[in-house]
């Protein structure tokens, strides 16, 4: 089996207590089946608190006040203090890291919705590298279309080699992928997957990246379609699941400052964030680095998942909607600041944001539904919103 993790994977410390947030607080943990045997068999008082702290009939930990029933006042876990790590479950013992696992490879990455590994994930100044190594352990998979694989890691590849081109601005590297993989769809719904190659060649060839570059600045939209149209997106949090208590306020908060006095307001408050940028090469060229970091992280960690549902165009909308998301509310913290933009305060707005949407498979099933039906996402429609 080729297992395959981003180049900074290994630098990663839990800093336990000392962490500003708390993975053991505002969502349910799981646990595995396994964990739960061994937990019905510790005969210890230990064992009596394990049995009595747990959700049995939904395979859960406990919570009280949205807090694990074993994380202690100084945020620590009672289970690994007193029981020790081998008795953590499968949950406990893989986070921060998530798992996607393909016939042959599994693929590790870092959850952003971690405060040290958001710093790790977009502090790294370079582009990022993925590292593989080989194992002996091999695992098969009745159903898997190792042809659809393929061409999904294929396409990968060369999105986030564009994306890692710092020749060009942002926007014109998220048009181009996401002109990418609508066509790809096209081509799976078509049942002409075979026709790959061909795309890619296409999309690779000497002068495409011009030719793509002028047709996308086209796209370039006013203030007023803008304005509706990410005030549109931003409605799409009133359609998920809430995990955080916290957050209905937070999220409410910043579409009051980006929204709530209107489209004039809210299009000079852009101009003037955008101002703000450009006063230093070096802010401007750090914007685009986080903006680059977060369509790479969301790329490595979805697309290929569209080996099971074919849908691949989904996972890139959920790539590009997810940075106009996080970059829109970077923007309402900054005015909120002061005019202040600190990469604490990104890297904070990047968090909150992916522990509310990647850790439900609901939110993420309810996304996709909403990037299949809604206008706003739409090839044109999301195409005039990166580039606007």
């Amino acid at each position: 089996m080729k297992i395959t993790v981003p180049h900074y994977y290994s630098r990663f410390q839990c800093v336990a207590g000392e962490c500003p947030d708390t993975c053991c607080a505002g969502w349910q943990i799981m646990i595995d089946d396994a964990s739960l045997k061994k937990y019905r068999k510790r005969r210890d008082p230990f064992g009596s608190r394990l049995k009595n702290s747990i959700d049995w009939e939904n395979s859960a930990f406990r919570q009280y006040d949205g807090r694990c029933a074993f994380l202690d006042e100084n945020n620590l876990c009672d289970i690994y203090s007193e029981a020790g790590p081998s008795m953590l479950c499968r949950t406990c013992r893989a986070y921060p890291r998530h798992i996607e696992e393909f016939e042959g490879v599994r693929e590790i990455s870092l959850s952003l919705s971690c405060p040290e590994a958001a710093k790790l994930i977009l502090d790294c100044e370079e582009p990022v590298r993925f590292l593989s190594k080989e194992t002996e352990k091999e695992e098969t998979y009745p159903y898997f279309d190792f042809f659809l694989y393929t061409k999904l890691m294929d396409c990968r590849d060369f999105i986030i080699s564009t994306l890692q081109n710092r020749e060009l601005d942002w926007n014109l590297r998220t048009g181009i992928v996401l002109g990418l993989a609508h066509d790809l769809q096209r081509r799976i719904v078509n049942d002409r997957l075979y026709e790959t190659d061909s795309l890619l060649e296409r999309y690779g060839r000497k002068g495409a990246v011009g030719k793509l570059a002028s047709r996308l600045l086209a796209y370039q939209i006013d203030g007023e379609s803008r304005f509706d149209g990410m005030k549109e997106l931003f409605g799409f949090f009133d359609e998920l699941e809430v995990l955080n208590a916290g957050w209905p306020d937070y999220i409410g908060r910043i579409r009051k400052v980006l929204y709530g006095a209107g489209e004039s307001a809210y299009e000079t408050q852009r101009q003037e964030f955008y101002e703000f940028l450009e006063v230093s090469e070096k802010r401007r060229e750090t914007w685009e680095r986080w903006s680059e970091q977060l369509m790479v992280y969301f790329v490595f960690t979805w697309f290929c998942g569209a080996e099971y549902d074919e849908r691949p165009y989904e996972k890139m909308k959920l790539a590009v909607v997810s940075t106009l998301l996080i970059r829109e509310t970077a923007q309402a913290l900054w005015k909120e600041q002061g005019g202040v933009l600190n990469k604490n305060v990104f890297f904070e707005a990047a968090r909150r944001y992916s522990r509310e949407v990647e850790h439900s498979d609901l939110n993420l099933e309810r996304l996709e539904t909403l990037f299949r039906e809604e206008k706003v996402c739409g090839l044109d429609r999301l195409l005039s919103l990166v580039m606007g």
